[in-house]
């Protein structure tokens, strides 16, 4: 190299230089931001591998493990044992009621088969006592096929009402006569 000056930049020359230097600290200036940025991540990153091996030691540390998986079951454990043993209380209580309606519909399904056995001894008196009944209507038929007549021959108003006359015999006595047209 020669220790010779080199010529002076003009005015322009410099203006350009200027502001390529800025543009180029720019740069620099962004890519250090940047890089600044990666390094928290990386930083940030680093932090958190640590927090969470410790949180893996700590969760896989066995004694520590056993108890948290024993509060756990035996809370949903408690949990389901109570419920279980209240449902066993509401099954008794409804076996129980079922027990005394069961109760009350033998009584009452017996009942029933008092009252209808004794309605058949009814009806077989009843059927017992039909051919009397018969016997009695046809004597009644035969009284009245007799009686019925004379006895509404016997009366005035009663000869009127049957469309026959009511004279004098002669002999003196009264008769309901029919005379036919």
């Amino acid at each position: 190299m020669t220790d010779t000056p080199s010529p002076a930049l003009s005015d322009e020359e410099l203006r350009e230089t200027l502001d390529l230097l800025s543009t180029v600290l720019a740069s620099v200036s962004d890519r250090v931001d940047t890089q600044t940025e990666v390094l928290d991540r990386v930083n940030k990153t680093a932090t958190e591998a640590r927090q969470a091996a410790f949180s893996a030691k700590t969760q896989t540390d066995p004694e520590r493990y056993g108890e948290m998986v024993g509060r756990a079951v035996a809370g949903h454990i408690g949990t389901t044992l109570n419920r279980l043993d209240a449902t066993g209380v509401e099954l008794s209580k409804a076996a129980t009621r079922a027990e005394k309606t069961l109760a009350k519909v033998e009584e009452d399904q017996s009942g029933v088969y008092r009252a209808m056995r004794e309605r058949e001894r009814k009806v077989d008196r009843f059927k017992a006592r039909v051919p009397w009944f018969g016997l009695g209507a046809v004597v009644l038929a035969v009284a009245m096929t007799v009686g019925l007549p004379r006895f509404m021959a016997g009366d005035g108003t009663t000869c009127t009402a049957m469309g026959a006359e009511w004279t004098r015999t002669t002999d003196g006595r009264d008769a309901c006569v029919f005379y036919g047209e």
